[in-house]
């Protein structure tokens, strides 16, 4: 029976449900800040105001994002002290080595020349005021390696050794730590899925005024790019992707063996990849199942003879390792998150490769069920986002940190249940508060569409207006 006044069952809920929430505004961050840097730079080498018109417009939508992943982005690291305390302390020496470099480093970066960005369009020589949104770029993707690689050491543990007299983990390098295998893996495949993200929002909110014949002289070039983005965004999510899925079976095999259902150790022909299984949860029996041969062992093992190793084998190998205890992950959730991921990502590259069939030479559809399936590459493309993020996680249960700290002996032995429970309730309530508030000023900024082109001195260069948030 679930004793839903659990810490432990609690906090995870808690932990879990913000950390989704606040990821709901980092990719489309850190890919919107390319983009508006993007069209930015297209303005200063052409001079084309369309351009201009492009980077206010998007940079709207790029600041409201940004201003709310701040804000929710803050709860993160004071759960790691409240609901997380023994994890904390056994692994804080080295889990917050990165996410110092991130916050010194990285956001402050990111925060000074957004600063710059907003308030020196009047102000700064239109090359300089250029560089201060690169600059944002490279805080906001530096950001996001220092997290990552944070993250690497829970999925990979790396330079550290345990000081047995304080009962804790310690970082012995951080070079080492900065190059974890899984971190040089993740980064890439993260970043272009942001990018995908970016540019499934340029996507739907061209389309939505395209479909309406608005905006015309700004949406067309503002759909070519999405699209475009989408396909090279696309192909690089897939290709370190791949480098993702070696360097994980690398460091833990039970995550892929969980992906695939796999109970039995497989070589070649019978290590298959199933596009659909119906069976049930302990792998006794499969009902119906669509399988590509030899696919999981070449996506392990990049060899087709490949051999790829069970749920079964791996659990006995972790009890011998690791003592008595269930090693398994929730495999249908992995398993479908898995394939929810993959299927979400190849879908919006043939929308995207079908949108510059449909739009050549300047065509435009007409067709509403085209428009419409454009609208909604945004939502799902964020989608995508999320299951990737579930299946990273979630299939590395039980372990917190793995192989060094289970999830349930970091939870913090000081809170209660109902304590976690309010403040649960609380963050509920204002995210979803914050949720509306973020949603209705985004569709608004997209909906009303870029303003007009603004005055230029022409003696200076300079704009005489400055990017807002209405």
């Amino acid at each position: 029976m679930v004793d839903w006044l659990d810490p432990l069952l609690l906090s995870r809920w808690q932990f879990g449900l913000t950390t989704i929430y606040h990821f709901l505004f980092v990719p489309l961050t850190i890919g919107m800040s390319l983009t508006v840097a993007i069209f930015q730079t297209a303005w200063v080498r052409t001079g084309h105001l369309k351009y201009l018109q492009l980077t206010h417009f998007f940079g709207k939508i790029f600041l409201i994002n940004f201003a709310m992943g701040v804000v929710t982005g803050i709860v993160q690291e004071f759960q790691f002290g409240m609901n997380w305390s023994d994890y904390s302390r056994f692994v804080g020496d080295v889990f917050g080595a990165p996410l110092a470099f991130e916050g010194i480093v990285a956001f402050f970066l990111e925060a000074t020349f957004i600063g710059l960005w907003i308030f020196g369009w009047d102000k700064l020589p239109r090359k300089l005021h250029l560089a201060t949104i690169w600059l944002v770029v490279i805080g906001s993707t530096a950001s996001a390696y220092f997290i990552i690689a944070a993250n690497a050491f829970m999925q990979n543990p790396v330079a550290y050794q345990i000081n047995e007299a304080k009962g804790r983990a310690e970082l012995t390098s951080i070079g080492e730590l900065l190059t974890n295998p899984i971190a040089l893996a993740a980064f890439p495949h993260t970043i272009f899925a942001c990018f995908m993200v970016s540019a499934g929002l340029i996507i739907s909110v061209s389309a939505w005024h395209l479909s309406r014949n608005q905006h015309m002289e700004t949406m067309r070039p503002a759909l070519k790019l999405g699209l475009w983005m989408m396909i090279i965004a696309g192909i690089g999510t897939t290709l370190f992707g791949d480098q993702l899925s070696l360097a994980m079976v690398q460091a833990q095999p039970m995550k892929m063996a969980a992906a695939e259902a796999l109970y039995h150790t497989a070589t070649g022909y019978d290590a298959s990849f199933s596009l659909f299984t119906l069976g049930t949860p302990d792998g006794v029996h499969e009902l119906f199942s669509i399988r590509v041969p030899y696919l999981l062992s070449l996506l392990s093992t990049h060899s087709f003879d490949g051999t790829v190793e069970g749920i079964n084998d791996l659990q006995a190998q972790y009890v011998q390792m690791y003592g008595p205890g269930d090693y398994t992950p929730i495999i249908w959730i992995t398993y479908w998150s898995f394939r929810w991921m993959i299927a979400l990502g190849i879908l919006h590259i043939i929308v995207a490769l079908v949108g510059l069939f449909v739009t050549r030479k300047g065509r435009l559809p007409k067709a509403k069920w085209v428009w419409k399936i454009a609208i909604w590459t945004f939502p799902l493309s964020l989608a995508a986002m999320i299951v990737g993020w579930i299946f990273t996680e979630m299939g590395r249960q039980p372990w917190i940190v793995f192989g060094l700290m289970k999830t349930e002996d970091g939870v913090s032995p000081g809170v209660t249940g109902l304590e976690v429970l309010i403040s649960l309730v609380a963050f509920t309530l204002i995210y979803g508060i914050l949720a509306v508030v973020e949603y209705k000023l985004i569709i608004k900024a997209a909906q009303k569409g870029p303003d007009d082109a603004p005055e230029i001195d022409p003696d200076s260069g300079k704009i005489a207006q400055q990017v807002t948030v209405y």
